[in-house]
């Protein structure tokens, strides 16, 4: 006689009715105590005897059995819809599309009860043989967080992608900095166009296109107060971007920065034309007090920059396809260090938290040989044998 299964251990019967065995184990009970019950069935009792110990294991697991068929594409939709409040439309989107076109295709049909550390592992290193390393990162990171969530509602146990290493990537596209024979011929060609100010203050000045674009006149001083102790110059003061809150990307970022006579001169100009373009616009000027607005006084966006400086790249000679406006940016901090100015005060300018950012990605002419070093320990100690 077979031995009777212990309670809890669920049961096995043969379905007169379905012609299947079945396999049945109570998971739990209503606010009402009545018991909840999840059924499997098999044309053979071994098949049968399958789907008790699935059964079994997700009430060990903690896992609901509703949620024994949620795949890593409903993970990650779930997450792109609810789990990124306060992220701007532009985050989204950005991450929506790396998640349509590298994570739901090539992983969204796993269980994610199934999905292993080799899965994951597999997944990128095909994705690292055509993306670039930080993009691989940012694609990573989609079911990283996508699971994490599911995990804190109990549809999985565990976040597998989490011992995932990240392979790597392709060699990205390395940004450049203009020669200081480049940079001229750019600032004649922005002469007379619109895009004038907006570079004379990205290359002088440094600031990120996310601090200029929402940059306002009440943020801006052209005179300063010169009689004062200590001196005040003609300054601006980067306390905004165009990320959600106004926030800028760090506490050090939030900063005022003196301006070059030719910013200066620069702002002077655009605040004229930004008085002809408003009585031009009539009742169709709204009002922001942007220092870069478009025809209309809205604020631009990062594609009006991009085209419009692509424009002014061609004129000064550089191919605009090679160009962005970030690399203005880049060319500020490589032409201070080939000034000779310490990596440090550069820092500082750009709004760093600390020197390595600047040393290892924005300063590109660095002075090509450290010689302090060398020159201190000849002075210690003398050659006395070349006297």
């Amino acid at each position: 006689m077979a031995k009777r299964r212990s309670r809890g251990d669920g049961g096995l019967y043969w379905d007169e009715s379905r012609q299947r065995w079945t396999a049945e184990a109570t998971v739990g009970y209503t606010a009402a105590g009545k018991r909840i019950v999840r059924r499997g069935r098999g044309k053979t009792k071994t098949e049968a005897k399958d789907k008790l110990k699935e059964i079994l294991r997700s009430i060990e697991d903690g896992v609901p059995m509703d949620d024994r068929n949620y795949t890593v594409e409903q993970a990650v939709r779930d997450w792109l819809t609810y789990g990124l409040p306060g992220r701007s439309k532009n985050t989204i989107d950005k991450l929506t599309t790396l998640a349509e076109t590298h994570v739901i295709p090539s992983i969204g049909a796993r269980k994610l009860r199934e999905m292993t550390a080799d899965d994951g592992d597999k997944w990128l290193a095909e994705k690292a043989q055509t993306l670039a390393t930080r993009t691989l990162r940012e694609v990573r990171s989609i079911p990283i967080r996508a699971i994490t969530r599911a995990q804190a509602r109990e549809k999985v146990k565990r976040n597998v992608m989490l011992l995932c290493e990240l392979p790597q990537g392709q060699a990205g596209r390395p940004s450049k900095s203009l020669t200081f024979e480049q940079a001229e011929a750019l600032l004649k060609a922005a002469e007379r166009t619109q895009m004038r100010a907006y570079i004379i203050l990205s290359l002088l000045l440094g600031g990120r296109t996310e601090e200029l674009r929402p940059l306002k006149w009440t943020h801006t001083d052209l005179v300063g107060k010169m009689d004062a102790t200590p001196a005040i110059p003609p300054h601006i003061m980067v306390w905004r971007s165009v990320r959600v809150g106004g926030d800028t990307k760090t506490r050090k970022s939030r900063r005022s920065l003196a301006l070059p006579q030719r910013c200066v001169d620069a702002l002077k100009t655009q605040q004229a034309k930004q008085d002809f373009a408003r009585r031009v616009a009539g009742d169709r000027w709204q009002e922001n007090g942007l220092v870069f607005a478009s025809d209309v006084g809205t604020e631009l966006d990062a594609a009006n920059v991009r085209r419009a400086f692509r424009k002014v790249a061609a004129k000064a000679g550089l191919d605009p396809k090679e160009w962005t406006p970030r690399e203005l940016r880049h060319s500020f901090a490589s032409l201070l260090s080939d000034s000779g100015m310490p990596v440090e005060q550069i820092s500082r300018l750009m709004g760093h938290n600390g020197t390595a950012v600047t040393e290892l990605v924005y300063r590109h002419q660095i002075r090509p040989v450290i010689q302090e070093g060398a020159k201190a320990m000849d002075e210690i100690f003398k050659d006395d044998s070349a006297a």
